[in-house]
């Protein structure tokens, strides 16, 4: 178990360029025995700063920043340190950034008008490992990112080197560049390059279409 929740409270660290928001939810947590804040930002540069200093069980994120997205600070965050739960918390509901949430290994993603008493449910969910990611809404994404996909055959494959494949995979398993990097024992900007050439092969443009690509033929595969 890390070391933040031995003692049994909840480190949050909490990323909202709207300063009455996130003074709003730190007084709601700090309410509760069981969590403590231990950072704020307002940006995404102050976020990916401080949240390793502080080493939080969880990160709770606002999507749209004035520097960035919440979800790239999710991202980069989990790609140094995947003990840091992120529960991304919005205003609005985007099914586009809802998956790129998913794709950036969040474990929950709220809107702003919840409620406070569900709020810290599912801070303590998430500080908990469990998926706060609202099945329906995953497979609504999925199924309209696949929908461009259709017709397309999986000869496509057939163009990838073992590399390549092995390159895929790994995006489909929702690993960042660094990552898979890591996993391969290669620069991140070989990964990269690799990323750019297999998306050509497959005629992509983004990486979000190949996992969701990957994803399509696990489910085939399933059948």
């Amino acid at each position: 178990m890390p070391e933040n929740v031995e003692d049994g409270a909840i480190t949050v660290f909490l990323l909202d360029d709207h300063e009455v928001v996130r003074r709003g939810v730190h007084e709601l947590l700090a309410m509760e025995p069981d969590i403590e804040v231990v950072g704020e930002a307002g940006t995404a540069a102050e976020a990916l700063d401080r949240i390793p200093a502080t080493h939080p069980r969880v990160a709770v994120l606002d999507v749209r920043l004035p520097d960035g997205s919440g979800v790239e600070v999710c991202r980069e965050i989990r790609s140094r340190d995947d003990s840091v739960r992120c529960l991304m918390l919005t205003s609005y509901a985007d099914d586009e950034a809802l998956f790129d949430a998913i794709m950036a290994g969040a474990s929950g993603y709220v809107l702003k008008a919840i409620r406070g008493t569900e709020l810290l449910s599912a801070v303590r969910d998430v500080a908990a490992g469990k998926s706060l990611l609202d099945p329906d809404a995953t497979q609504r994404v999925l199924e309209r990112l696949r929908g461009g996909e259709r017709g397309a055959g999986d000869e496509r494959l057939e163009q990838l080197t073992d590399q390549e494949r092995r390159i895929l995979e790994l995006i489909g398993d929702g690993l960042t560049n660094r990552a898979i990097g890591q996993e391969l024992h290669l620069a991140e900007k070989t990964i990269k390059n690799y990323v750019s050439t297999l998306l050509a092969k497959l005629n992509m443009e983004r990486r979000s279409q190949a996992a969701a690509y990957v994803a399509r033929l696990q489910e085939q595969q399933r059948r």
